[in-house]
């Protein structure tokens, strides 16, 4: 019995000797919310699940300029997290700001990953002064959204229910005019109320006919200012022939369209999920799609952003040594498993997930695809990308200029020496 007793006793004292798994502890920061949200937040659960060596404290922020004002501020006095999301489109503010630590290529060793796994445009997006700031996620752009129901009958729905016919400018305004003529209240909604949805549609057009908002620190240089000029023009004929909504915000913009009351919706790709969510409720009343938005001028080009993650300094600091590592294996992970960030409608920046069979599969996601290879991004530059001078600009004056309150040539104008003084 004594032995047993002893047996027993050595036992629970080796047990209690036993050395403890050491834990990484990752502290994250995100701007997801919604439909985003939700499906980041069951990302970061399936990895703390696979991981007991690494965990992820996960903590949602508000999205835009807060967000990356406490990014800012935390950095500054070296209580930035491990690891955080970000619009690629930010970068160069940010690098410029010495907020963001360089990517390596041992951290894509550590994270399983290498450059040639990313599609051209994010990984170039991401990359500043010849170094990788970033690790792109997803891409993420304005697509065209149609109504089946309401163009039936027209010559640019096929017998699949399925958007024809429109390649250039002539044939999407004849579309809108048709739609009009049959009724339709909105031919077309988008956000032309707010900077977001104003400043996508404007790139998109000025893109497609190859001008350049930024060149060599200059703004608009040369013909370019011509091409700007009219792009604005055609976002405010839309408005002035009935076909766009005037001062739409971006709520009631995409209400126009689930209402049944807009043949077409200008809008991103996260908003893929909203309406296959009402479809499966009953909610939707009409057949719906979305392409890749046509090169109405010309050239394929759609204005695009990317989510990514990034390792931020912490003042004259930044993650090193085994949190380093652990932080690139999350981020690996992330991308090894995008094809769950891609049913909310984006695109993975990571091509094994995009080109593989499961993504194939996703509708309509697999139909605008191939516009990874036209994203037309903004222009590398401390003034422009989410929540900057140039989205002020955007709704201060290109808005207006859409809705007839002053010209598109002097709103054009201005805007170019506004920006154009924040660069001297």
């Amino acid at each position: 019995m004594r032995f047993i007793k002893a047996l027993l006793l050595g036992s629970a004292v080796a047990l209690t000797t036993v050395p403890v798994l050491a834990q990484q502890e990752i502290t994250w920061w995100d701007f997801f919310s919604g439909g985003d949200g939700v499906r980041m937040k069951a990302l970061i659960k399936g990895f703390n699940d696979e991981h007991p060596d690494i965990k992820i404290n996960g903590t949602t922020l508000e999205w835009g300029v807060p967000f990356y004002t406490k990014v800012r501020t935390s950095a500054a006095v070296g209580e930035a997290p491990d690891i955080m999301s970000c619009h690629l489109s930010r970068l160069p503010l940010a690098v410029s700001e010495n907020i963001l630590s360089p990517i390596t290529d041992k951290d894509l060793v550590d994270a399983g990953l290498s450059k040639g796994d990313f599609f051209t445009a994010p990984l170039d997006a991401a990359t500043q002064n010849g170094k990788l700031y970033a690790v792109p996620l997803d891409i993420h752009a304005i697509v065209l959204y149609y109504n089946a129901d309401l163009l039936k009958g027209s010559p640019y729905i096929d017998t699949n229910g399925k958007l024809t016919g429109i390649n250039t400018l002539k044939d999407f305004e004849a579309a809108l005019a048709w739609a009009k003529d049959h009724g339709v209240k909105t031919p077309v909604t988008y956000e032309t109320g707010a900077p977001a949805g104003i400043w996508r549609v404007f790139y998109t057009l000025l893109a497609q006919q190859g001008g350049t908002f930024i060149a060599n620190g200059k703004v608009l240089p040369g013909d370019n200012l011509d091409e700007a000029v009219k792009a604005v023009q055609i976002m405010s004929d839309w408005r002035e022939k009935g076909w766009a909504p005037e001062q739409a915000d971006y709520e009631s913009s995409v209400a126009l369209y689930t209402s049944g009351k807009a043949a077409f919706q200008i809008n991103g790709v996260w908003e893929v999920p909203t309406y296959k969510d009402l479809v499966k409720k009953e909610k939707l009343g009409f057949k719906w799609g979305a392409i890749e938005v046509p090169a109405w001028m010309g050239k394929q080009a759609t204005w695009a952003d990317s989510h990514a993650f990034a390792i931020p300094n912490e003042g004259d600091k930044t993650v090193s040594g085994e949190k380093r590592a652990a932080v690139m294996k999350v981020i690996g992970w992330m991308e090894k498993h995008a094809i769950q960030w891609a049913d909310a409608g984006h695109i993975p920046a990571y091509k094994p997930v995009t080109e593989g069979d499961a993504y194939a599969k996703l509708e309509p996601n697999a139909t605008y695809a191939p516009l990874v290879k036209t994203a037309a991004y903004d222009p590398k530059s401390v003034v422009t990308g989410v929540g900057s001078p140039t989205y002020d600009a955007a709704l201060n004056l290109i808005a207006p200029a859409v809705q007839g309150y002053m010209t598109p040539k002097d709103a054009v104008e201005q805007m170019q020496s506004e920006l154009q003084g924040m660069l001297k």
